[in-house]
C-alpha cells in the first residue's frame, strides 16, 4: 500500500507543477485504424473511522482495456468500442485473527466463466468532444458488471476547458468543476449535488428552519470527496487518476463511522497496434445498426440494487413457533431492543396475512411490542394489517390504540400512508376521550415531520392541518382547545403562529399558557416583531391580567430569541414589581443564561449588567425558593447532553410547577430528548388561603405533561377537584403512573452510494430505544409535604453497517453499540415551615455498555468473518445541582432517617 500512496503523491505533484499554464486543450479524439491499449487498476478500501486493531477490507482489480474508433463525423462525434481483457481481482486478507474461514485462503479471487465472459463483452461509447453522450450494448446483463463498465467509461468524460458544468455519469447527474492547465485537467465532482433514482430511505440530515431537529441528531453525516486528474498529449488521453472517499457516520457517534476509499487509474500502454477499420454510416444510428443487431441504449447512471439476504429470519418461520415461546419481555432491557431490530426486518419483508396473524395470535404481554414494530416497519403490508386489526370503537383495545398512536408519533420518517391511516381511524367515530386527545396530538406530530421532510404539499398533510384548525375554530371548550393547541405545538408550522398568538392573548389561563408554550418551541427566525410585541403585552399585562406561568413563558421567549437590550432592561426593571417568587424565578433564569455559552442573551445581558443602577443588590438579590438550573450531564466529541430544572413556587411556599428536562446538542443543533412538567394549582384554597384579587380563581388540580424526542404527549391528570383529590388519597395504591412504555425507532437510514469505479456501497443505520418512564406524586395535606418521583429506564441498541458489492466480491463492516440506562429524579418539598424546604435528587444508576465490530468478506473461493468487541460499565452517580439544594437535602433526609 505504501508504493500506491507514493504513486498517488507523485501524480498530485505532477499536476500542481503543470497548473501554471492555463488554457484550452485540443479537442480529445481517437484515430481510426489504431487499437489503443490502457492498463486499468481499481482499488477500494472499507475501514472504520476509529483506530481499531481490527483491519478493514481491501480489494484490487487489474485489467487491460482496449479502445478503438468505429465511426466519426465532422462535428467531433465518435463511436468507440471499449473492451475489458484479462481481469484479475485480489483482496487483502491480512487479518490477525480470523474466524469462520472457509475455502482457499489465497488473495486472488477466482472468477467464474460466466462472469469472465460477460466482463469481456464490449460496450460502445458515443463520445463527443470528451463528453459521454450515450452507451450502447446488451442491457440485459447483470447490473453489477454493467456498473463496472459504467465506472470505466466515466473516466473518459471530461472537457478541454476550465469551468463548471452538470454531467451525467455513474454517480448520477452531478455538478463538476474543471481546472485546465498545460496538458492536464483537474476535475472535482460535488457528490452531494448528485441526483439519481431513489434508493432506500434516509433520515433528513440537512439544515432546517426548525430549532429541534430529530432528523439531524439521529441521522447520518456524509462527507464525500471526488477528484480526477487527466494527462493529455495533443488530443490523446495519456492517463487518468481518479480518487474518491466517503466518510459516513451516525451523527451522535462518529467514532463508529466508516471510511470508503476508491481509486482508479487508467494508463496508456500502447497506441501503435493496428485496429479495425471504420464502420461506414452517415449517422450514428446507421453505424450502430451495422455493428449491433439491437443497439439498446444503456443509462450512464449506476443501476442500484439490493443485496439478497440468505440467512435473514422470516415472519412465516417465526409464526410456526410463536405458540411455544415463553413470554419474558422487559422493554427497558437491551435484549428486547435487539429483538425489535430483528422484527422490523421480518415485518418489512412479510405479507399482510402473516402480519395480521402475528397481531391476532400474539400473547397479551407482547402485543404492544408487535404494534411498535409494525408501525416502525411501515411497509404496505404492516400498515394494512394494523388497519384491519385495530378497532377504534372497541373500548377493550384502548391501551393498544394508544400504543399505536404514540408509535406513529415517534416514527423517524412517517409516510403519507401512516398519516392517512391515523386520519381515517379518527374520522367520524365515537372514540374514548383519551384516544381522541392522543389522536389529535399525534396528527400534529405527523404533519410537522412530513413538512420538515419537504412533503407539506401532500393531500394528507393538508387534510390533517385543516382538521385540527377547523375543529379548533369550532370548539368553545377550554379542554378541547388545549388539545388542539398541543397538536399545533407538535406540528410547528409557521403559518399557525397567528392562531397561537390569538389564543395566547385572548384565551383563559390554561389556554394562554399552552399557546405561549407552543410559541416557545419555534426557532428564532419565526419569533418576529409581531410575536415579540404580543409577548411584551402578556408579560407586562398591558391589556389584561395573565396567569404567572404565561407571563414567565412570554418573558423567556423575549430572552431566548435574539433579545433586544430594551426587553432585557425592562424585564430586569419589572422584577421590582413582581411577586417575590416570580421575581426570584426570572432572576435565576437570567443568571443561568449568563453561565451558558449557548444562550443568545448572554452577551447582551453582560453589557446591560455593566450599569450599576441595575447590577446591584436591590435588583439581583431576591428572597424566594423558585429557581432555574441548567448544567452538563455528558460530553463527547459529537454530543453535549444537558440537564435543566425549573421550580416555581407560590408565595405561600406551595410548588406551582416543576419542569425537568434533558437536552441533546450535536453539531450546532439541539433536540429536547425529555421534558417532564409537573403542575399543581388551586392548593391555596385547600389550605384556607385566598387568591390575590388580580389572579383568576383556579380549580384544584395536579397533573403532568411530557415531551419526548420533541413529541408532546397527552397530558396526564393526577387529580382534578377536591373530591377527586380525596378519592385518590384514600384509594391510592401507591403504584406509579406509566408515562411512556414502549420501543421507539430513533434511527432509520438506508443509503446507496454508487462509487465512481462502478462498485456500490450501501449504508444502513438502525437505532432503537426501549423506554419505560413512570412518575408518582404523593401529596400529604396534613403534614404539608409533597414528593414526586420520575423514573426512567431504557435500553439503547444501534446497528451501523457499510457494504460494498462487486460481481465477484462482497465486503461489509458492522458496528453494534448497546447500553442500558436508569435515571431517577426525586423531589421532596416541605412547605409547613418558613422558608420552604426542598430537596432535589438526580441519580444515574451504573450504565453497562458494549460495542461489537465485525468485518465480513466473501468471494467465490473464500469467506471470512472477523469479530472483536469491548464492554464496560460507567459507575453510577448522584448529581450535585446547587449548594442550597444540598444543604436542604441534608435536613430533610436526616429527618426522614430519624423517623
Amino acid at each position: 500500500m505504501n508504493s500506491q500512496a507514493a504513486s498517488g503523491h507523485i501524480w498530485l505533484i505532477f499536476f500542481f507543477f503543470t497548473s501554471s499554464a492555463k488554457g484550452n486543450l485540443e479537442t480529445p479524439s481517437f484515430q481510426p485504424g489504431i487499437l489503443y491499449q490502457y492498463r486499468y487498476t481499481l482499488q477500494v478500501q472499507l475501514d472504520y473511522v476509529s483506530r481499531l486493531s481490527l483491519q478493514g477490507s481491501r480489494m484490487q482489480a487489474e485489467a487491460l482495456v482496449q479502445v478503438h474508433l468505429l465511426w466519426r463525423n465532422h462535428a467531433g462525434e465518435q463511436l468507440l468500442q471499449i473492451q475489458i481483457q484479462d481481469l484479475k481481482v485480489y483482496h487483502d486478507s491480512k487479518h490477525k485473527k480470523i474466524q469462520n474461514v472457509t475455502g482457499d485462503p489465497s488473495t486472488e479471487v477466482v472468477l467464474g466463466k460466466e462472469d469472465t465472459a460477460e466482463l469481456q463483452l464490449p460496450v460502445f461509447l458515443h463520445w463527443n468532444n470528451g463528453k459521454v453522450e450515450g452507451i450502447y450494448g446488451d442491457s440485459g446483463r447483470r447490473p453489477q458488471i454493467l456498473n463496472l463498465k459504467r465506472g470505466l467509461i466515466s473516466l473518459l468524460q471530461f472537457q478541454p476547458h476550465s469551468g463548471t458544468a452538470t454531467e451525467e455519469d455513474v454517480s448520477g447527474s452531478c455538478q463538476v468543476t474543471y481546472v485546465v492547465s498545460k496538458d492536464s485537467i483537474v476535475k472535482t465532482k460535488d457528490l452531494q449535488s448528485c441526483t439519481r433514482p431513489k434508493f432506500g430511505f434516509t433520515s433528513v440530515n440537512k439544515a432546517s428552519p426548525f430549532l429541534h431537529l430529530w432528523w439531524w441528531i439521529f441521522g447520518v453525516l456524509w462527507q464525500p470527496t471526488s477528484k480526477s486528474f487527466y494527462s493529455v498529449q495533443g488530443s490523446l488521453i495519456q492517463s487518468v487518476l481518479s480518487e474518491e472517499s466517503h466518510v459516513v457516520s451516525p451523527t451522535l457517534k462518529s467514532s463508529i463511522g466508516t471510511k470508503i476509499s476508491s481509486r482508479q487509474q487508467l494508463k496508456l500502454v500502447s497506441s501503435s497496434m493496428p485496429g479495425p477499420a471504420e464502420t461506414p454510416g452517415e449517422s450514428l444510428q446507421e453505424a450502430l445498426a451495422g455493428i449491433l443487431e439491437k443497439h439498446q441504449p444503456i443509462s450512464t447512471i449506476s443501476e442500484l440494487f439490493k443485496r439478497t439476504c440468505m440467512q435473514c429470519p422470516s415472519l412465516k418461520t417465526y409464526l410456526r413457533t410463536l405458540g411455544n415461546r415463553r413470554v419474558k419481555m422487559d422493554v427497558s432491557k437491551v435484549s428486547t431492543t435487539w429483538q425489535f431490530h430483528r422484527f422490523i426486518q421480518m415485518l418489512r419483508g412479510a405479507k399482510k396475512r402473516d402480519v395480521l396473524q402475528l397481531l391476532r395470535k400474539a400473547p397479551e404481554k407482547m402485543i404492544t411490542f408487535f404494534i411498535d414494530a409494525a408501525v416502525a416497519a411501515q411497509s404496505t403490508a404492516s400498515l394494512a394489517a394494523l388497519s384491519e386489526f385495530l378497532d377504534f370503537s372497541n373500548q377493550g383495545q384502548v391501551p393498544l390504540l394508544e400504543q399505536f398512536l404514540y408509535a406513529a408519533a415517534f416514527s423517524p420518517r412517517p409516510s403519507k400512508e401512516l398519516l392517512r391511516l391515523v386520519l381515517d381511524k379518527l374520522n367520524g367515530k365515537e372514540l374514548d376521550p383519551a384516544i381522541w386527545e392522543t389522536g389529535i396530538i399525534v396528527i400534529g406530530s405527523l404533519v410537522g415531520k412530513l413538512c420538515r421532510m419537504k412533503l407539506c404539499g401532500l393531500q394528507e398533510v393538508g387534510l390533517g392541518t385543516e382538521t385540527v384548525l377547523r375543529r379548533l375554530r369550532d370548539t368553545k371548550e377550554n379542554s378541547e382547545i388545549i388539545i388542539y393547541l398541543l397538536s399545533l405545538q407538535n406540528a410547528l408550522l409557521p403559518e399557525t403562529i397567528p392562531t397561537l398568538l390569538h389564543y395566547a392573548e385572548e384565551g383563559s389561563a390554561g389556554v394562554s399558557g399552552t399557546a405561549v408554550s407552543a410559541l416557545q418551541r419555534f426557532s428564532s427566525q419565526h419569533i418576529t416583531g409581531e410575536v415579540k410585541k404580543a409577548m411584551r403585552r402578556i408579560f407586562h399585562q398591558k391589556s389584561r391580567n395573565y396567569e404567572k406561568t404565561s407571563r414567565l413563558a412570554a418573558a423567556e421567549i423575549l430572552l431566548d430569541n435574539e433579545p433586544l437590550p430594551m426587553d432585557l432592561t425592562n424585564i430586569l426593571l419589572a422584577t421590582r414589581e413582581l411577586e417575590a417568587e416570580m421575581s426570584k424565578f426570572l432572576l435565576s433564569k437570567i443568571q443561568t443564561s449568563l453561565h451558558s455559552h449557548h444562550h443568545p442573551a448572554r452577551k447582551a445581558m453582560k453589557e446591560i449588567l455593566k450599569d450599576p443602577q441595575i447590577n446591584n443588590y436591590n435588583y439581583l438579590s431576591k428572597a424566594g425558593s423558585s429557581s432555574s438550573f441548567s448544567g452538563p450531564l455528558a460530553v463527547t466529541d459529537d454530543m453535549l447532553s444537558t440537564f435543566s430544572l425549573e421550580l416555581l413556587f407560590t408565595e405561600s411556599g406551595l410548588l406551582r410547577k416543576s419542569v425537568s428536562g434533558f437536552m441533546l446538542r450535536s453539531h450546532g443543533h439541539q433536540l429536547q430528548a425529555t421534558q417532564v412538567s409537573i403542575e399543581a394549582q388551586g392548593l391555596k384554597s385547600v389550605l384556607g388561603e385566598s387568591n390575590p384579587e388580580e389572579e383568576e380563581e383556579q380549580e384544584l388540580m395536579a397533573g403532568m405533561s411530557a415531551i419526548f424526542f420533541d413529541v408532546q404527549l397527552r397530558p396526564i391528570v393526577f387529580f382534578q377537584g377536591y373530591t377527586d383529590l380525596m378519592a385518590k388519597v384514600l384509594l391510592s395504591s401507591g403504584e406509579p403512573t406509566s408515562v411512556v412504555k414502549g420501543t421507539v425507532l430513533l434511527m432509520d437510514h438506508e443509503q446507496a452510494i454508487p462509487l465512481q469505479s462502478g462498485l456500490q456501497t450501501v449504508i444502513k443505520l438502525q437505532g432503537a430505544l426501549g423506554l419505560d418512564i413512570s412518575a408518582n406524586i404523593d401529596m400529604n395535606l396534613w403534614e404539608q409535604e409533597s414528593r414526586t418521583s420520575v423514573k426512567t429506564r431504557g435500553g439503547l441498541a444501534i446497528d451501523f453497517t457499510a457494504e460494498i458489492d462487486a460481481p465477484f466480491f462482497q465486503a461489509s463492516v458492522k458496528s453494534q453499540t448497546e447500553a442500558e440506562v436508569s435515571i431517577n429524579f426525586d423531589t421532596a418539598v416541605r412547605f409547613s415551615g418558613n422558608p420552604v424546604l426542598m430537596c432535589l435528587q438526580l441519580r444515574e444508576e451504573q450504565l453497562p455498555y458494549r460495542e461489537i465490530f465485525t468485518i465480513s468478506e466473501s468471494s467465490p473461493n473464500q469467506g471470512i468473518t472477523v469479530r472483536k468487541g469491548r464492554r464496560g460499565t460507567i459507575a453510577g452517580r448522584e448529581l450535585s445541582l446547587h449548594r442550597a439544594n444540598s444543604e436542604m437535602c441534608k435536613v430533610l433526609l436526616t429527618e426522614a432517617k430519624e423517623q
